[in-house]
This record gives C-alpha cells, sequence and structure tokens, in this order.
C-alpha cells in the first residue's frame, strides 16, 4: 500500500483532513522562502492537535542544525525533510542530533540525479522535480539501485498520481499544490480524490 503525505500543511482544519483520509504523515514547510511557509508556533499548535495520528514532517532549505533542533523539539517533529544543498553528513548529524528519521529531497532532471542519491543513507529518499508544480521521468526510479524506501513528489494530482506509482512503485506519495485551491489552503475535494486516487492505484500495482 503506497502511503500518503500532504505537504504544505498552514491550517488545522487542513490537518484533520489529511488525517481523516488516512495521510501516513503532513508537513510544515519551515522555510520562508516558500509560499507555504507557516510560522513555527502555528505549525507548533497544529501538530499537537494531531499528533499520535500521523508522522509530523518539518521542511527544511538549507538550515543550520541548531534551527532544525529547536523545530524538532518545539513542534514534536517526527521526520526532517531536508530539501536545500545537506550533504550526507549534516543528514546524519541532524537525525543523531533530534532522534527524528531524516528524508533527503533531490530534484532530478536526469540519470545522474539518481545515481547522486545514493550518497544518503537516510531514513528514505523523495525525489522531487525541478521545477515546482511539475512531474520528471517517473520510470528513471526503476534505476535506483538502493532499498531505501522511496517518496515520489513532483506536480503530482488526482489525475496523474495514479500513473505516478505504476512506474515507480514508491513507498509513498507527497503532494501539496496538487490539492489546492491556493498556496497553504487545501481543498478537500481534490485531498478526498488524491487518495481515492492513491488508494486505487496501490490495489492495482499489489495484486
Amino acid at each position: 500500500m503506497t502511503r500518503l503525505k500532504v505537504c504544505g500543511i498552514t491550517r488545522p482544519e487542513d490537518a484533520e483532513l489529511a488525517v481523516e483520509v488516512g495521510a501516513w504523515a503532513i508537513g510544515f514547510i519551515l522555510w520562508q522562502g516558500s509560499k507555504r511557509y507557516v510560522e513555527p508556533a502555528m505549525a507548533a499548535g497544529i501538530a499537537r492537535s494531531v499528533r499520535r495520528r500521523t508522522e509530523l514532517v518539518g521542511v527544511f532549505v538549507n538550515p543550520t542544525l541548531d534551527e532544525v533542533a529547536h523545530a524538532a523539539d518545539l513542534m514534536g517533529l517526527t521526520h526532517l525533510q531536508l530539501h536545500g544543498d545537506e550533504g550526507p553528513s549534516f543528514c546524519a548529524a541532524a537525525g543523531q542530533r533530534t532522534g527524528c528519521r531524516v528524508i533527503k529531497a533531490l530534484r532530478i532532471r536526469s540519470r545522474a540525479d539518481i545515481a547522486d542519491a545514493k550518497r544518503y543513507h537516510t531514513d528514505l529518499h523523495l525525489l522531487d522535480s525541478a521545477g515546482n508544480g511539475r512531474t520528471w521521468d517517473w520510470s528513471l526510479a526503476s534505476e535506483r539501485r538502493t532499498k531505501i524506501p522511496l517518496i515520489v513528489a513532483g506536480g503530482l494530482t488526482p489525475a496523474n498520481v495514479g500513473d505516478a506509482i505504476a512506474h515507480a512503485y514508491p513507498w509513498a506519495v507527497d503532494v501539496a499544490s496538487g490539492v489546492e485551491s491556493e498556496p497553504g489552503i487545501k481543498d478537500p475535494a481534490k485531498v478526498r480524490a488524491f487518495a481515492a486516487a492513491v488508494a486505487e492505484a496501490s490495489q492495482v500495482t499489489s495484486a
């Protein structure tokens, strides 16, 4: 069964919606350059309301170890998603410092990027597109030579997530813009449609 992560959570009602549809995890974007940035204090309040019902992921871009540790403690994060230029040693140090599982996100443009992911011995790999809201060639995932679980992200919508699952066989899929009415605001109908599409595609690939 392919798991679902709903990212870019900024409101309590959207976190509750994600839990309702069975999301394995929700993501808080803690990088101020994002349209889906959420203040840490707000994220902490949302996290308290859904703790133990879903995993809590903090999304960072080139943070310091102190920033990661502070956020993890404030919000009770279970996972760190490192989406910048963080190297393998930083990823390892962040996990050791916080006790969180680490997701290293990598932007996929070619086979070389797939090969580069092998440098990161993190708990999970998240393969994303090179541009916001765009997809990438999911068939490249077949060239991975690692047992590290794969999360597929990048331009996923209710209409195309089934194809992504059929091509990449991911451990989980990650969605943000594809289920929104505007940045940071989830559309309940789209979220439910996305979750249903993930469940349907998972049944097909596991048959």
